[in-house]
């Protein structure tokens, strides 16, 4: 065990309000990307006024890879005026290993990590997991419905994943961004042996993990305990999405229940999971989420769970070593970005 300074405390610790209530579409069915940056401004202050002070720009709502300099330069100053700063974009659904939109993905993930550095941003979120079936749509909770698969033992597809994770990860290191993959359901990030497996297979020290476990123990079937989870995946962590449910189990009759919880309602007990992440050394941005209802002042409520009960209150904490736990790094200036 090693003493790091400086550390966060509950009240320097960064972080972030999802954007998950925010729809990409507008009334019209018209893209948010396109909206006026007025717009964007009306929805970072949203967030400012729930009590964050950062953002993590989640690509459902706008899609950073897909702006111009210019409008860009108009984000970035939306988020300014309403006060917020933008410290990490999370890209979903945009699998590199898609069959059909392998391409496409793996070209708009690079995208990203340029609009990130022309936003300053220190981090972005990559997953596996895919689009939403046409089934899943239909659900209130998407998560009840299985959905993409990637194929389990495929040591080709396997191949890929790790590839085209290094090819990004070397882009990002290039510009002095983390990346971080978050689990996912039945994706090879689905699992914590799978996750971390895959992290020493691309082997860079800028990619780690984002454990949003939440996302694992709210499926309705059996699931890894969380305690396995944290202990396996947060020596391996540079980002958290952290969100709760309440689950439900009978093994006996094959039920298995779990909806939307705040954080300290949940299964998770994210008070022993903290003191779990803050031994082995995570020092990385936290996001805090919540899925349906006012989704934005839950995620407002967890992070003062986080910041008055669970995070330490002094600097006087020790961590311990870990491979990918890293300090918050500042990206280099970007003078061009590809593609506009």
């Amino acid at each position: 065990m090693v003493v790091a300074a400086p550390q966060y405390t509950a009240q320097t610790w960064p972080i972030s309000g999802a954007l998950l209530q925010f729809p990409g579409v507008d009334a019209l069915g018209r893209s948010v990307n396109d909206a006026d940056a007025s717009v964007w401004e009306g929805v970072f202050g949203q967030v400012a006024d729930a009590g964050f002070a950062d953002v993590d720009l989640t690509d459902s709502w706008v899609r950073p890879g897909d702006l111009s300099g210019k409008r860009l330069d108009e984000l970035k100053l939306a988020a300014d005026n309403a006060g917020t700063g933008l410290p990490v974009i999370s890209a979903i659904r945009r699998s590199v290993i898609d069959a059909k939109n392998w391409e496409e993905n793996l070209a708009y993930s690079h995208r990203t990590i340029d609009a990130a550095v022309w936003l300053g941003c220190e981090v972005v979120s990559f997953g596996l997991h895919q689009a939403l079936t046409a089934e899943q749509q239909k659900q209130l909770w998407f998560w009840t419905v299985v959905g993409h698969k990637d194929p389990v033992g495929d040591k080709e597809t396997w191949g890929k994943a790790v590839s085209r994770l290094q090819e990004l990860g070397r882009h990002a290191a290039e510009v002095g961004v983390l990346l971080s993959l978050e689990l996912y359901e039945d994706t090879y990030l689905g699992s914590a042996d799978s996750a971390v497996q895959l992290v020493q297979d691309i082997g860079l020290s800028n990619v780690g993990l984002n454990p949003d476990i939440g996302n694992l123990i709210r499926l309705h079937r059996p699931v890894e305990s969380w305690q396995e989870l944290v202990q396996k995946t947060l020596p391996y962590a540079n980002y958290w999405h952290v969100k709760n449910y309440s689950r439900d189990e009978n093994a006996a009759r094959g039920s298995y229940m779990a909806v939307p919880a705040p954080m300290e309602s949940g299964l998770i007990n994210y008070r022993e999971a903290f003191r779990t992440a803050i031994s082995v050394g995570f020092q990385g941005i936290i996001c805090t989420e919540h899925y349906g209802g006012d989704g934005l002042s839950v995620s407002a409520t967890n992070q003062d769970y986080l910041r008055s009960r669970v995070l330490p209150k002094t600097e006087d904490y020790v961590l311990g070593n870990s491979m990918v736990a890293q300090r918050r790094q500042t990206p280099k200036a970007a003078s061009t970005l590809a593609g506009v």
